[in-house]
């Protein structure tokens, strides 16, 4: 009995810590009043372009936002938008092997990715920012077209991580 006692207290306790947003126990807070999001594509505008970053990048970040939050998607015009488009894509060696070839041991693959974040509710934590992260993998291993998908999957996730972040968790 006092268990639920102590519950039914604890609960009040909890909304009024919460301020001006809605805590979401994966470390986001959304705005209070906040109900759609919305997840423009992407465009490519990088000089070397892989042919389904675009879409594989747009996806990831709503997948990212879909698991976090339960906001709901609409196609324009969400109390929160992302936009933007991936502005860098290279592939360059990082480590040179020391042999007869001089040949890169290690190669990165960095994706740069511009986003404009407009928040309705809380128009302050808007932002228009630049993101890029990296990753490096042996070329002296596999061709870098059959480790191209694995890559591309892992950058996605730090960038859309980064993103989620800076947008919903005030990082």
């Amino acid at each position: 009995m006092k268990f639920k006692t102590l519950f039914f207290l604890f609960i009040p306790f909890l909304m009024l810590q919460s301020g001006c947003g809605v805590y979401s126990f994966t470390g986001g807070s959304i705005s209070a009043g906040m109900k759609t999001v919305s997840v423009i594509v992407f465009e490519n505008t990088a000089q070397l372009v892989n042919p389904n970053l675009s879409q594989a990048f747009t996806e990831d970040l709503k997948s990212r936002i879909r698991s976090q939050t339960s906001l709901s998607f609409v196609r324009v015009d969400g109390d929160a938008n992302f936009q933007g488009r991936i502005t860098d894509y290279t592939i360059q060696p990082v480590a040179i092997q020391a042999n007869q070839q001089q040949t890169a041991g290690l190669t990165r693959l960095t994706i740069t990715v511009q986003v404009k974040y407009a928040n309705k509710i809380e128009v302050d934590k808007s932002f228009d920012q630049t993101f890029t992260r990296f990753k490096d993998f042996n070329s002296q291993g596999a061709p870098f077209t059959t480790q191209e998908t694995a890559l591309v999957k892992d950058i996605n996730q730090q960038l859309t991580e980064d993103i989620y972040n800076k947008a919903f968790a005030n990082w």
